[in-house]
């Protein structure tokens, strides 16, 4: 946390307003002001790196979604709000006199040129999977410099807090490094079946909520499977659905309003019908 009465003096804010605005400095000193104890935003002095968590997660998907539309203003719109949130962060970090937004740039300039020692060295590398095995060989040597507990299992280091469906992605992807895997996308076909016929025995009244919850959730799990063989993203394939289902359905709405209708169960049949006729119009 942040201590605001108990902040180190730093030197003068410059006015970003006389910088460069596609300057880094300028979004630096609009930082800096923002938090500034004496002059800043009452807003933003509250803040700590906990309370603004939630927007960086916000923005990250707001990022994807201008990407997924492919709308390149909006990505630019976008990507500044993502680094306005490294900018704060480094900023917070700064007042506790912890690191500042030169050590976040140094840290991550020097991580990618010591993890490409093929492109910024002398090594020679023979496929994108020997790219991505001196890449982890790198970070472990790195974890065990830091004086880091060497990891035991190929399934750490995968962070919880993912949405799930990366999550499932990146675990799957770990344990078929070491071989643990399905060899053809048939296989994991074979396997999302058999996981909805088990599924498929929870429907009863009497099935015990717990199991079909790990029911359902080891067919999601295959499905993710199913995704990775096929070289999909299950998280962009879902959030790609969404968007369908939403876009479909809102015109449903609107041909059921020309009829004086509004969606509701008494005209299930007529929202069917419509859904089958916006979704013949699309392709």
């Amino acid at each position: 946390m942040s201590h605001q009465h108990d902040r180190p003096t730093h030197a003068p804010t410059p006015d970003a307003r006389a910088l460069d605005p596609r300057s880094i400095e300028a979004l630096l000193a609009v930082v800096a002001r923002l938090r500034d104890p004496e002059h800043g935003c009452p807003w933003d002095l509250e803040q700590t790196p906990r309370t603004i968590l939630p927007f960086t997660l916000e923005e990250a998907y707001e990022v994807a979604e201008a990407i997924e539309n492919d709308d390149m203003a909006e990505l630019c719109e976008e990507l500044g709000d993502l680094l306005f949130q490294v900018a704060i962060y480094s900023r917070m970090a700064e007042e506790d006199d912890a690191f500042d937004f030169g050590d976040v740039v140094a840290s991550i300039t020097g991580k990618m040129v010591r993890r490409h020692p093929h492109v910024f060295g002398n090594a020679e590398v023979a496929s994108e999977e020997e790219v991505r095995e001196n890449w982890e060989a790198m970070k472990a040597a790195e974890r065990e410099a830091k004086g880091q507990r060497v990891r035991t299992s190929v399934m750490e280091g995968v962070a919880q807090a993912l949405p799930a469906l990366v999550r499932a992605g990146k675990l799957q992807k770990r344990a078929a490094r070491v071989g643990f895997d399905w060899e053809t996308p048939e296989g994991v076909a074979d396997k999302v079946r058999e996981e909805l016929a088990e599924c498929e025995e929870t429907f009863s009244a009497h099935a015990d909520p717990l199991e079909r919850v790990h029911e359902v959730g080891d067919l999601l799990f295959s499905c993710v499977n199913l995704a990775r063989h096929l070289g999909v993203d299950a998280e962009q394939a879902l959030r790609a659905a969404n968007h369908r289902f939403e876009r479909r359905f809102m015109r449903v709405e609107v041909c059921l309003g020309a009829a004086g209708k509004e969606p509701a169960p008494e005209y299930r049949d007529d929202m069917e019908r419509l859904w089958d006729t916006v979704k013949h119009e699309e392709r």
